[in-house]
């Protein structure tokens, strides 16, 4: 069962705002036209572990998910980045079997991150999960990444086991985590209505939070991906 976190590389990514401040973001769909970038962001978040273009062509038409990204928005935008498209800063995905939804990845720009990207990214997979009416949502996270235990603990999830040296090459453990959707009030997520950075970075969790994460990519469940917060 995967989705669970990975860590940033620290790197600096070309066209990336530099500021300490970001703007608010909007959620959209994830396109083909998004490829390239969020294979940037793969190899800059993820390292050896990234997705490669035929991983990521296959996670996406995989039965049962869902993507979406998150990309600069309003007039902060506008003064960083110009008129027209702005940059992807954050992806996320999850994958529906029927009963069970599974978060595979949560990524987030470095520059970006503790800004509630991550935090709206999982409130978006969690208003899916319960649109498509799923009994509860599955993730793995690495035992060390307080940041997105935080985060997801905030919203309502708990840890029911341990996978014994499930990030490799690293060779660290993760914990799976699963939020009952049956017992969880809407919004216990604790994600804000508004865009994402409305909140102060105290009400963040990781990614501002953004886990870091891992899940399956190409039909293979037990590779991590993850969710770099």
């Amino acid at each position: 069962m995967t989705a669970g976190e990975r860590t940033s590389s620290g790197e600096s990514l070309p066209r990336t705002v530099q500021h300490v401040y970001a703007p608010a973001c909007r959620l959209r769909p994830l396109g083909s036209a998004d490829f390239d970038r969020i294979l940037e962001l793969e190899r800059v978040l993820f390292g050896a572990g990234a997705w490669t273009y035929g991983m990521l062509a296959d996670e996406l038409a995989a039965l049962g998910r869902w993507y979406v990204v998150a990309e600069p928005a309003g007039p902060d935008a506008v003064a960083i980045y110009g008129p027209g498209p702005k940059p992807v800063v954050g992806y996320a995905g999850l994958w529906f079997d029927g009963d069970v939804a599974q978060i595979m990845t949560i990524g987030v720009d470095p520059h970006y991150q503790r800004h509630g990207v991550g935090r709206e990214l999982l409130h978006a997979l969690l208003e899916r999960s319960r649109t498509l009416r799923a009994s509860a949502v599955l993730l793995e996270v690495r035992v060390d990444n307080d940041a997105a235990l935080a985060l997801y603990e905030k919203a309502g999830f708990e840890r029911i086991g341990l996978r014994r040296r499930y990030y490799q090459p690293e060779d660290v453990d993760a914990f799976t985590m699963r939020l009952d959707l049956a017992a969880a009030r809407p919004g216990a997520d604790g994600a804000t209505e508004g865009p994402a950075g409305d909140g102060g970075p105290g009400d963040e969790g990781p990614s501002g939070d953004d886990p870091s994460g891992g899940g399956p990519s190409g039909g293979d469940p037990d590779r991590p991906v993850g969710d770099a917060a």
